[in-house]
């Protein structure tokens, strides 16, 4: 993870927002004005906030759906 190397030998996605979070971490007096830089790179690495807002937006497409809001993939030809 914070090693720098992605899977191909190069920077890892997410080595620039370690860094941030590192470097933050070493000089902060108090740990939680990192708090910020630590949820970016937590986001960075496991794309929580990304799929919880792609699990609702799928959910309401199906509530829409079920409720006849929405025509049908099929139905748009």
């Amino acid at each position: 993870m914070a090693s720098g190397f992605g899977l191909t030998g190069s920077t890892g996605r997410c080595f620039p927002l370690w860094m941030d979070f590192s470097e933050c971490m070493s000089t902060a007096e108090e740990p939680a004005k990192c708090k910020d830089l630590r949820d970016d790179y937590l986001e960075c690495l496991h794309h929580r906030k990304e799929f919880t807002r792609l699990n609702m937006i799928y959910k309401e497409k199906q509530r829409k759906l079920k409720e006849g809001d929405l025509p049908h993939e099929h139905d748009k030809h």
